[in-house]
Parts: C-alpha cells; structure tokens; sequence
C-alpha cells in the first residue's frame, strides 16, 4: 500500500520542477496533491489547512518535506478528513484516494490555434484607413500605401496653370 502512496508522491514531487529527483516535494505540488487526489475536500480540509499542516511537518529552515515528513502529513490530515476513524485507518483512506492519481493538467492554458492569426490578418476585413495600404489581391502597396507622397512640382494644391510657366515667353 505504501509503494503506491509513494509512487503518487513521487510522480507529483516532479510535477513542474525539472530540478527535483522525486524524493522532496515543495508546498505547492503538496497542495496540488492534496487537491487532485480529493484530500481537499473544501469542508473539513481546506487549502489554509493543507498549508499549516505542510509547515508543521517540514524542518524549520526547509522548503520541502521527505515521504516520511509526507506521511506524518498525511496523518494529520487523515484524522481532519476522517473524523471518527483511528489514526492508522484514516491514513488507510488518504493512501486509497491516492491510488494510482496523476497530477491533472486540466484548465492549464492550451497554444493558440492559427485561426486567431487568420482572422486578424485577413486584408479584405480592414476598414478605414487601413483598407488603403493593400491592393485588391491583399498584397501590400508598400510606402505608397502607408504615406501620402509629395508633388514637389514646386505649384501650391489647386494651382490650374501647373506647367505653363515656361510656355508664356
């Protein structure tokens, strides 16, 4: 029964730590543990009490905790979860909640799927000024479709005798 219990231990003491080899286990995967595994029920055991639990248990200047810390905590919280049970039968019940669990992955963020891109590159839904820097085909007018190029004929705007100056001697 312990094997189990300590292959769950294991497998969540790695969870998101590349660093860990599996024998320690920080407060934050104890939790998810705690939680995941429906030790955590929200009524008898809270996330407040899986923490003071993990405090008691680990050493003063230490931030994670050895199976056998583990198992003490695990004791404590067998006795808050099962109440009326004898000590050595509620952790009986933790190490069967725990039985063969994963760390569970779900509501992590997924990637994003191209259509989002798509959707915001796609040149035939621009408006406004946006609509002018790109041809009928959606390819990019380049300069000419990001700036309003210059006449420098050397004529004001509206002038209607543009280039007769030359033609009048």
């Amino acid at each position: 029964m312990t094997s189990e219990a300590e292959k769950t231990f294991q497998r969540f003491a790695v969870f998101g730590e590349s660093s860990s080899s599996g024998t320690e286990m920080n407060n934050k995967n104890f939790s998810k543990l705690c939680k995941d595994c429906g030790i955590m029920d929200g009524k008898a055991v809270t996330s407040t009490d899986v923490d003071i639990v993990f405090s008691k248990v680990k050493a003063k200047n230490a931030r994670t905790i050895t199976f056998s810390e583990f198992q003490e905590a695990m004791k404590e919280l067998g006795q808050k979860r099962f109440k009326g049970k004898n000590p050595d039968e509620a952790l009986q019940a933790i190490f069967k909640l725990m039985e063969g669990k994963d760390p569970a992955t779900t509501g992590v963020t997924k990637a994003t799927t191209a259509g989002g891109v798509d959707r915001l590159t796609d040149t035939s839904k621009y408006t406004g000024t946006h609509k002018e820097r790109f041809d009928e085909s959606g390819k990019g007018k380049g300069i000419a479709g990001r700036e309003e190029v210059t006449d420098n004929t050397g004529y004001v705007s509206g002038y209607k005798g543009a280039g007769t100056y030359d033609k009048k001697k």
